[in-house]
């Protein structure tokens, strides 16, 4: 029964998106525009604008109520395995990650491209979590919202295609690059090609280190070294 309660860190998601979205889609149009305006990361308004923050608190609104509905599945049914393996620090650092790296390379693109469209929501996340779950669980079996049986594996590749056929043919550039950036985020991560916090150590080591000197000890003979 444990394996189906959802974990700390996934409620904490889910109730930070769904309490935001719900006080958006509940309000008034000149409300949702002026919350709208101030939360959720654009193109123009954050590298125009320098409205940084939005890449922070644009994840946790999400506008659409199916969308936010796909998104609490996920997060009930996938994400506490992810959790489980990890433990709620990392899961949350594992979030926070692929949660601002699809919003920054979303926002960019919407800069660079015609159009300014919003990159709101957790979808980056999510899409970066059924990856991650792919790796980790590449064999095992899942029923795909109890219908579709199929592997960890089959699923994140599944949810990859679906990803790129609904980018390409709803020209969603600026979506597509969000969930690209955080899904290879994602593998990376997951896979061990790129892990920061080793790579932040052995910067630390190696600054110890040039700190470090050899010197002569006393009068002994013959002389010994010492480390200091």
């Amino acid at each position: 029964m444990d394996q189906l309660r959802i974990t700390r860190g996934a409620l904490w998601l889910l109730l930070a998106e769904v309490g935001l979205s719900l006080v958006w889609l509940l309000s008034t149009a000149d409300v949702r525009v002026e919350i709208a305006d101030w939360l959720v990361a654009t193109g123009h308004g954050v590298w125009g604008q320098g409205k940084v923050w939005t890449l922070v608190t644009s994840p946790l609104l999400e506008p659409e109520p199916l969308t936010l509905l796909f998104h609490g599945l996920i997060l009930w049914m996938f994400v506490p395995t992810i959790e489980r393996w990890w433990g709620t620090k990392r899961f949350l650092r594992f979030a926070a990650y692929t949660s601002l790296a699809g919003t920054v390379a979303g926002t960019i693109a919407a800069a660079l491209l015609p159009g300014d469209g919003a990159i709101a929501g957790l979808s980056p996340f999510v899409f970066a979590s059924i990856v991650a779950f792919g790796v980790l669980y590449s064999d095992r079996h899942v029923q795909f919202f109890g219908v579709l049986p199929m592997t960890g594996k089959q699923l994140m590749i599944g949810i990859v295609a679906f990803n790129a056929l609904f980018v390409v043919l709803g020209r969603q550039w600026a979506l597509g690059a969000a969930y690209a950036a955080s899904m290879a985020l994602a593998w990376l991560l997951v896979s061990g090609k790129w892990t920061p916090k080793v790579w932040w150590l052995r910067r630390k080591q190696a600054r110890l280190r040039r700190k470090l000197k050899v010197m002569k000890g006393g009068a002994d003979d013959p002389p010994k070294k010492w480390m200091n």
